[in-house]
């Protein structure tokens, strides 16, 4: 099993920017590709951005390319996502998870580890 925590959430302007992290522990050698997803009230979840565990290779949502940032720290088991020039859009719960499979999708449901979510708020 792998545990995902996630922190860093908060209210913010437009405009502004955070950084959530998502610390792994347990079989983390287990997951080959790790992802944030975002869900908004009535709205189903969505893939933001992924990157694999070894390696560059990033993948990211058209509607956050070139503001949101995803990287990784081995060495610490921990995930992150850079984000700005948030829009009130952007307000949603947002998740960290884990894949095993090697191969990239936007599936929330094909992920295998998740998180407990942290909530970000841009206001208008």
């Amino acid at each position: 099993q792998v545990q995902l925590v996630e922190s860093g959430g908060g209210l913010v302007q437009a405009g502004g920017s955070l950084r959530l992290s998502c610390a792994a522990s347990g079989r983390t050698f287990s997951t080959n590709i790790m992802g944030w997803f975002r869900q908004a009230p009535g709205k189903d979840r969505e893939f933001v951005a992924a990157i694999r565990w070894r390696g560059i290779i990033t993948y990211y949502a058209d509607s956050v390319k070139g503001r949101f940032t995803i990287s990784r720290d081995n060495a610490k088991n921990t995930l992150y996502l850079q984000m700005n020039s948030l829009k009130p859009e952007d307000t949603a719960v947002y998740y960290c998870a884990g894949r095993t499979r090697d191969v990239h999708t936007t599936t929330p449901g094909e992920y295998d580890y998740w998180g407990q979510g942290t909530q970000v708020t841009v206001s208008s």
